[in-house]
């Protein structure tokens, strides 16, 4: 995909739609008009989310730079724009948009694909950076924008978008120009921060690709966000151990570890407590954890059976 028109798209998108389209609701703009969930407030819109109008094909570095200076976030849009913009491609990748969220100290959640989800974010103070398609299957034209605020009983949405600061969209246009982007839209936030509609996996995955490039402390208040909401999730645990052993916080890896290990029996999860354990010196604590790890290798997770061995070789070699 190569995102980047502009602005006066949005007013023209309704036009681009197929006329008995435009005449129906499109399911969840129905869903919402029938019945709106009654604990999402009626109306809601971020005045104080900045603006940063696109210059030409430059839509995705102008959403970006949006968002993260709402989240308080180093947001020089030249250096966005040579992070994100592929000039081959005459606009920005998601990937794009992800990694250079990242890359800014961020940390890119995508959200499910239901406007529910984009307006509860809203509702809870979040901007959101969305992908629309404002031409049509067959001939795209891919455009980013920001959604700021939305009014259910007027039926609209209200958006930072290429070089208007308030641009003002129908909930049945958005959704048919969204949903043929794919429904794709990123929360941007600081680590330590999730947005409310996350899910699990998706989560996860903003975690994991926060921790391939942030500082280690960053990086393990990005786990321990995950692990907070969903503290049974093995991935996350061991990410907030790792980061943690990462940042020179032993005992807390210690503790993450120990916790995995004992919520879930995890092989990996035993061999870091026991070579943990023996960074703080705690020599018959590692040997415990490194037995526990070799004896569930060998029942259940043959895949860490050489590297509990080695750990447990390496204890027995110290203590000589």
């Amino acid at each position: 995909m190569t995102p980047g028109v502009g602005a006066a798209l949005l007013l023209a998108a309704a036009a681009a739609l197929p006329g008995c389209a435009v005449l129906s609701d499109p399911p969840q703009t129905a869903a919402l008009r029938a019945a709106a969930p009654a604990d999402l407030p009626p109306r809601a819109e971020r005045d104080e989310v900045p603006f940063f109008p696109q210059t030409p094909l430059h839509c995705g570095p102008a959403a970006l730079a949006t968002v993260l200076a709402d989240a308080g976030l180093p947001a020089d849009l030249a250096a966005i724009t040579d992070a994100v913009f592929l000039p081959a491609r005459e606009g920005s990748l998601q990937i794009e948009m992800l990694g250079g969220a990242r890359r800014q100290g961020a940390v890119a959640t995508t959200l499910p694909g239901e406007l529910t989800a984009l307006l509860r974010e809203v509702a809870a103070g979040h901007a959101v950076v969305v992908l629309l398609n404002l031409g049509l299957a067959i001939a795209p034209r891919w455009h980013y924008a920001v959604l700021v605020g939305y009014d259910l009983p007027a039926g609209e949405l209200i958006l930072r978008s290429g070089t208007e600061r308030r641009a003002v969209l129908s909930l049945r246009t958005f959704e048919h120009t969204w949903a043929r982007a794919g429904s794709w839209a990123i929360v941007v936030l600081p680590p330590g921060r999730l947005p409310i509609t996350a899910q699990e996996a998706d989560a996860v995955d903003a975690a994991l690709g926060y921790g391939r490039i942030g500082a280690a402390p960053d990086a393990a208040r990005a786990w321990a966000a995950v692990h907070r909401r969903w503290p049974g999730n093995l991935v996350a645990a061991m990410g907030l151990g790792n980061t943690r052993h990462a940042a020179g916080d032993l005992a807390g890896a210690a503790s993450a570890f120990e916790a995995a290990a004992r919520r879930h029996d995890s092989a990996a999860a035993w061999n870091n407590l026991a070579s943990t354990r023996d960074s703080l010196g705690d020599r018959a604590g590692a040997r415990a954890a490194a037995a526990r790890a070799v004896e569930r290798a060998r029942a259940a997770e043959p895949q860490w059976l050489a590297r509990a061995l080695q750990t447990q070789r390496e204890l027995d070699t110290e203590g000589r």
